[in-house]
């Protein structure tokens, strides 16, 4: 009896030290990332939330997969972000009130004499380049990173001074942190180098009507043919 519970206890105690080890190594492996990929292939040990974006991180064999949450969109969709956004119409809004529609969105300021007008002209020649018939499906997105000048008011005027005051046009007036957190998403980089004046990056984002980012065009009065080619895909 003696010899028996000897032998009992022993493989307890192996199953039990085999228990630990395998909790340990499954902590000492499990990665974490943000399903947004905001830094890229950036990794961490724990579960904590995006520098960038917020979002909680995910281990990585589930921030590789498009996980659908209870609102229908993708731990990758920029309908997850909460910031509050006023349109050209004064009207208050959150990205996920875009749904629905192909976007396409660029980050531009009013005042800009440089890079934005030639950023307004990319977007307009993109729209010569959509059918007729499928234009209501799109939704041209453009985002002030100057949101202290660029209020919904002045917003309203460019859209109508540029011909863009259509319904496939709406222009976005945000906070400084949503702003920055949103081209951050983008991998837009932007600094303000004078009471008037920002240094930024030129580029236009292809969204699908859920939100996930399919293309991105960087540059000025660049060839637009694989981005409207990725818009066109996205179209019914």
């Amino acid at each position: 009896m003696k010899t028996l519970k000897s032998i009992v206890f022993l493989i307890l105690l192996i199953l039990t030290f085999c228990s630990c080890n395998s909790k340990k190594s499954n902590q000492e492996t499990v990665l974490y990332q943000c399903p947004m990929h905001c830094e890229g292939d950036k990794t961490y040990t724990k579960p904590e939330t995006c520098p960038v974006c917020k979002m909680d991180l995910q281990p990585m064999e589930l921030s590789t997969l498009k996980i659908e949450n209870t609102n229908g969109i993708s731990e990758e969709s920029i309908f997850n972000l909460t910031s509050e956004w006023n349109t050209e119409e004064g009207k208050q809004i959150q990205l996920r009130d875009l749904k629905g529609k192909t976007l396409v969105m660029v980050m531009i300021y009013t005042s800009c004499k440089a890079a934005c007008p030639r950023l307004v002209a990319d977007m307009r020649n993109i729209e010569t380049k959509i059918p007729d018939n499928k234009i209501d499906q799109l939704n041209f997105v453009l985002i002030s990173i100057d949101p202290k000048t660029d209020t919904p008011e002045r917003l309203k005027s460019f859209a109508i001074e540029n011909y863009m005051d259509d319904p496939h046009w709406t222009f976005l007036q945000g906070t400084e942190t949503g702003v920055r957190e949103f081209a951050n998403v983008l991998a837009v980089k932007y600094k303000q180098i004078s009471p008037i004046d920002f240094s930024h990056s030129n580029i236009i984002s292809v969204f699908n009507s859920q939100g996930e980012l399919m293309h991105q065009q960087e540059g000025l009065g660049v060839d637009n043919t694989e981005t409207v080619t990725s818009i066109l895909k996205q179209l019914k």
